[in-house]
């Protein structure tokens, strides 16, 4: 079996390669039975990348080494949506594509618009400076988020129902099944806003079911987080040439619980009722512990991400908008922390730990760990946006898919960890920075919004082979 990587003269190893051709012994059988006869010189590059299963490896013929792995993985999967989109062309050329075979196109990753919509909503409310008018917006997006996400729950049922196993083979496309958990996300982040813009405004009644929410949401993150994991661990493989930061994604439910509970926590506060009891020290310390899981998580596999690289240099085209995603383990990690640290004395009794000097010790620590944490996710900002420079040209173009949201909810977590931070440290620079750059992202939602619906009349998403 040749090496995993070749020694070439004088240039050191040569990575593996994606869309490498196969070797020269796969390309023409020997036509002379001697082994003797010499080979050639040139060094041996491996394989393209073949998705295998639990059950073996898939061989796959000459013509599908010019598809990217992850997307032949898809192809040999009859349920998957675009195995779907293939078998719908006959219909495409006829011209006979209805509203169902569009729908049998949607994927997870159409929650991840939902994601960024919420966060559009979660960053106005945490904006410094608050008007009526800015208020409104946040509240127009926190409805449009509740709306597409019905949507989407509705469109993925719809293609759960009319072809069967379609959900069964979505946790095991290689694509598709690492955005599985934006659905859980965006159901947190509704729940956060919820507690934004509904519990402050409602009875007590609303407070009472956000905390039973809050409860099931720990639970499912949890269980979505090492489920999901679990599963691609035992029936894909993933090389480290193929690696992107939506590996990550699995981790995303454990990163929004100590945001949920610090938005909860300030309900609570600022609503000032006493018929709920609301028992903030150990909901403040299992989102603490829930979030350091995630954090840890997505540390590890930053440091994959790292190693890829200096191996195998940026993802592809199609690839390069999920880079953003680095960027928000580590900020919404700071963006809870932090608001959990400034409502210490809310949150903890007295003598927490037989101590008296417990709350501002946290306070302390709360800021310390964000200020650090937030340097790493700034330090991912800067290379994600550099790792687009080359579409700054006319002659580039970056094709359209519904991970460009990736260009928004990172950074809205990035936005409300630099606010948080500038209450905390009550300075006026971070806060006049967070509002900047809310602003740019509003702009940036915008751009990406109406670049999906142009997608969507011009049938470039959810149409037969889109590759989305």
């Amino acid at each position: 079996m040749a090496p995993t990587h070749e020694m070439v003269a004088n240039c050191g190893y040569q990575t593996p390669d994606e869309h490498s051709n196969r070797p020269s012994y796969f390309a023409t059988p020997n036509e002379s039975p001697l082994a003797s006869l010499p080979l050639p010189r040139s060094p041996l590059r491996r394989p393209p990348f073949v998705p295998r299963s639990s059950h073996g490896p898939a061989f796959e013929t000459e013509d599908s080494t010019a598809m990217p792995p992850a997307e032949r993985q898809a192809e040999s999967n009859e349920s998957s949506p675009n195995n779907a989109k293939a078998t719908l062309e006959k219909h495409s050329s006829l011209g006979k594509v209805g509203i169902r075979d569009r729908i049998a196109c949607h994927t997870w990753t159409w929650f991840t618009m939902t994601m960024a919509t919420g966060g559009m909503a979660n960053v106005i409310h945490s904006l410094p400076y608050q008007a009526a008018w800015l208020n409104g917006i946040a509240v127009a997006f926190f409805l449009l988020n509740v709306i597409l996400f019905i949507m989407n729950c509705a469109l993925a049922s719809i293609r759960f129902k009319s072809r069967p196993g379609a959900l069964t083979h979505s946790f095991t496309d290689q694509t598709e099944s690492l955005f599985i958990p934006s659905a859980v996300v965006s159901f947190a982040i509704i729940s956060i806003n919820i507690c934004q813009f509904g519990v402050p405004h409602v009875g007590p009644w609303l407070l009472r079911i956000m905390q039973i929410l809050f409860w099931f949401y720990i639970a499912l993150s949890v269980l979505a987080s090492a489920t999901i994991y679990l599963i691609l661990w035992s029936t894909l493989i993933f090389p480290i040439h193929t690696m992107t930061p939506t590996w990550v994604f699995p981790a995303y439910p454990l990163l929004l619980t100590a945001p949920f509970a610090s938005n909860l926590i300030q309900a609570a506060v600022q609503t000032n009722q006493q018929v709920v009891t609301l028992n903030r020290t150990a909901i403040a310390l299992c989102a603490v512990a829930t979030q350091g899981a995630g954090c840890l998580i997505a540390f590890m596999i930053s440091a994959a991400f790292i190693y890829r690289l200096m191996t195998q240099k940026l993802p592809r085209d199609f690839q390069r908008p999920g880079v953003f995603i680095s960027i928000g383990p580590f900020a919404f990690t700071v963006g809870g922390l932090v608001q959990l640290g400034n409502s210490a004395d809310k949150i903890l009794p007295s003598n927490f730990l037989g101590t008296d000097l417990a709350v501002p010790i946290i306070k302390v620590m709360s800021v310390l760990i964000g200020l650090w944490l937030w340097g790493l996710s700034m330090w991912f900002f800067i290379v994600s946006v550099g790792s687009l420079w080359k579409y700054v040209r006319p002659e580039s173009k970056m094709p359209f898919q519904m991970t460009w949201w990736s260009f928004v909810f990172p950074n809205t977590a990035l936005v409300t960890a630099t606010t948080a931070l500038g209450k905390a440290l009550q300075n006026n620079g971070l806060q006049i920075f967070g509002c900047v750059f809310a602003a740019c992202l509003i702009v940036i939602w915008f751009i990406v919004f109406v670049t999906m619906i142009r997608c969507l009349y011009k049938r470039e998403l959810l149409w037969p082979k889109d590759t989305q």
